[in-house]
């Protein structure tokens, strides 16, 4: 009797497509940088082979992987959301979910800045800095506070909708969600039609993470290809400084938050987090990742759809750790840069700022830059000073992102376990969700026979 092939695991399919990707755009590189592009003839033209992978090839696979994620996040969040706000037995729970969730978002994200600063401090990376920049950077203003409250409510939901507007969509969602738990019969008949988007939504999130591993290969192969090695070298302190804060925060803050709140294995929950860590890294976008995350929450941790729909969308929208983190280390490095002398109370500024900032610029495009333009602000120091790091930002939002999603997942089981709503089985068990990922893609063959 023949033996099946083994078959490889998701997690595994989305590493090699990534490892694959930077061998691959670092090779790019190398062979193009110094010694000259490769070209061919096409019809008599010379064409650039880095042209026609990089920017053609690789830009195209990666941006239809990239809009294919966001093409689900609103659908998949405004169903969800409709679907756990209809079934909650009791209308003061939301009110709970939602102070729960915020608290621990912010409280998270003060501790984040916190680590951020002290470790900055200790290393110094600005200081013996000495490389000059003729970038510059211009700040765009940020919201302000009486603003923000206003842009939380829609004034046109399908605008809301078609623009990704998370916060709004999130309101929307919960004000119909109360109403059709509220109209009866009607509600019930409707809601059903909810219940059944949400498990064909949810289907449709796997089919895309089928095809993941070959997105990502194209993303990680047009960065690494793209890549300024130079940028780093120059600020190598700050770079890897940043790095390994964000890696302590993920590894420590979470496990000892989630171990004291809730008694639960942290060692578990990296485990299960390793599909939408890789997502977040390739994507270097919360809101992108976002239907990944949902069902890693739901699925492979067992938080109950009511509350990952609410504090899952609501992470990936205020939730700034890994922001946070790189605004602290960023504000000592330019300090120590300009050589400017920070006091303890310029410091608790910083956190302060910071940590507010994280809610009141939700939604906001370059959302860390204009966050980092406020801190520095707020302490007097140059704005010009970002020119320095920006070269480095990409690399490092896609270590920050992942950080922010395997956040959202920590507090959602957090959150959940308070309400008693977290299965603990499906959290132990390690095959939890492994049989949803799998698509049988041959049945479309043998329907059409």
């Amino acid at each position: 009797m023949e033996q099946s092939p083994t078959k490889l695991s998701l997690t595994v399919k989305i590493f090699i497509g990534m490892i694959a990707g930077i061998i691959i755009g670092a090779l790019l590189q190398a062979v193009t940088d110094d010694s000259g592009d490769l070209t061919f003839s096409v019809f008599g033209y010379p064409v650039s082979t880095y042209a026609v992978l990089v920017d053609g090839i690789f830009h195209v696979i990666g941006q239809i992987f990239i809009n294919s994620l966001k093409m689900l996040v609103v659908p998949l969040v405004f169903v969800s959301l409709v679907c756990g706000i209809m079934n909650l037995s009791e209308p003061s729970k939301l009110g709970r979910l939602g102070g729960k969730s915020v608290l621990l978002y912010v409280g998270t994200t003060a501790l984040a800045i916190t680590l951020a600063i002290f470790m900055a401090i200790v290393v110094a990376p600005g200081e013996g800095t000495e490389f000059e920049t003729e970038l510059t950077y211009a700040a765009k203003e940020a919201p302000g506070i009486a603003q923000v409250f206003i842009d939380i409510f829609p004034d046109n939901p399908f605008k809301s909708f078609s623009e990704g507007k998370m916060l709004q969509v999130i309101v929307f969602a919960v004000l119909f969600g109360i109403a059709i738990a509220m109209s009866g019969e009607s509600g019930k008949r409707l809601g059903s039609l909810f219940e059944d988007l949400n498990t064909v939504i949810m289907k449709l999130v796997t089919i895309l993470m089928n095809l993941a591993p070959w997105g990502v290969f194209a993303l990680m192969a047009k960065l690494f290809a793209k890549v300024d090695i130079s940028e780093i070298i120059n600020i190598a302190k700050y770079f890897f400084l940043v790095l390994v804060v964000l890696i302590i925060h993920a590894t420590v803050s979470y496990s000892i938050l989630l171990k004291l709140l809730t008694g639960l294995n942290p060692i578990i929950l990296f485990r299960k987090m390793r599909d939408a860590a890789l997502f977040a890294f390739s994507t270097a976008s919360s809101s992108a990742t976002l239907p990944v995350t949902m069902e890693t929450a739901t699925k492979k941790l067992g938080v109950n759809n009511s509350v990952a729909s609410f504090t899952v969308p609501l992470g990936s929208t205020i939730n700034m750790d890994g922001t946070a983190i790189m605004q602290g280390v960023a504000t000592v490095f330019i300090a120590q840069y300009y050589q400017v002398d920070l006091s303890t109370g310029d410091y608790l500024m910083v956190v302060l700022t910071a940590t507010l900032a994280s809610v009141g610029t939700a939604g906001v495009p370059g959302v860390g830059l204009i966050m980092l333009a406020m801190v520095l602000n707020q302490v007097n120091l140059p704005v010009e000073g970002i020119a320095l790091i920006i070269g480095v930002d990409r690399l490092l939002d896609m270590t920050r992102t992942a950080v922010n999603v395997t956040g959202d997942c920590m507090v959602a089981c957090v959150v959940s376990n308070s309400e008693n709503e977290l299965d603990k089985k499906v959290f132990y068990d390690l095959d939890a969700g492994v049989k949803e990922e799998e698509v049988d893609f041959e049945q479309f063959e043998r329907g059409s026979k």
